[in-house]
């Protein structure tokens, strides 16, 4: 009897078509010095714009002011003699800021004929005994009072200018980076100042921020005793100026 055997046909394989993909081969080669490079750019980018972005944030509590006030300032010599700010803003051009005559649009009336120093401690910031000098313009060496403002423990404010840069490169001891923390200041915070034989300590009674045009900073109230500290904000920018008002406790 003969066998038989059935086989199934097997489908037969689809024809190309000029339209079918070309099947694709993908290699990923992997080079880790283009790699870091580019994650070590990030990271020197964040450095710089954390700061900036972090301090716009948290100073929105100290509103901006959008007009300049305070053009004519009341202003007293060491003799004690007040007199008016008679000479108006000017335009200065390729500006030194390592110069506290540069930090404001105006010039100051007289130039002290005496240099005088003292110093200044803010316990907070690990600011220990920092030269404060009176009849210099040199920011870079120390830090300046600017002129035809009070000595410390009389009737109005010295007013006191100290450079800030990026708070990561902030030292205490560097005059070009002292006051790169003054915006941490609170009120309440303790200044001490060592100034002819005499300590007094001030307190933190406000914290503000000016343009560059705004000279009310630098108006001498004579009713009360003061210290005004400023210094340039956002860090490592020039775009405005942050003022730190104390008022005299104890002496």
């Amino acid at each position: 009897m003969p066998l038989y055997v059935y086989q199934k046909q097997l489908p037969e394989a689809p024809r190309s078509s000029v339209f079918s993909l070309p099947s694709l081969k993908f290699r990923f080669n992997f080079h880790p010095l283009p790699f870091l490079a580019s994650i070590a750019g990030l990271v020197l980018i964040g450095t710089v714009v954390y700061p900036l972005l972090s301090y716009e944030i948290v100073s929105r509590d100290a509103p901006i002011p959008t007009t300049t006030q305070g053009l004519i300032i009341p202003s007293v010599d060491l003799d004690g003699n007040i007199d008016v700010l008679a000479s108006g803003p000017v335009v200065v051009g390729n500006v030194d800021f390592t110069k506290a005559s540069n930090w404001f649009a105006t010039t100051p009336t007289n130039t002290p004929g005496e240099i005088i120093s003292y110093n200044i401690s803010i316990p907070k910031l690990k600011i220990e005994n920092a030269v404060v000098i009176y009849g210099s313009d040199d920011l870079s060496k120390q830090l300046i009072q600017y002129p035809d403002t009070a000595m410390p423990g009389t009737l109005g404010s010295p007013v006191i200018f100290g450079h800030s840069i990026l708070p990561q490169f902030y030292n205490p001891k560097n005059y070009m980076s002292i006051f790169s923390l003054l915006p941490t200041l609170n009120k309440g915070d303790t200044i001490v100042v060592a100034y002819d034989d005499i300590v007094y300590t001030y307190a933190v009674t406000d914290k503000h921020e000016v343009f560059p045009t705004d000279l009310s900073p630098l108006e001498q109230q004579y009713d009360s005793k003061k210290l005004k500290l400023i210094t340039c904000v956002p860090p490592g920018l020039k775009l405005r100026r942050l003022v730190v008002t104390a008022d005299l406790v104890s002496q």
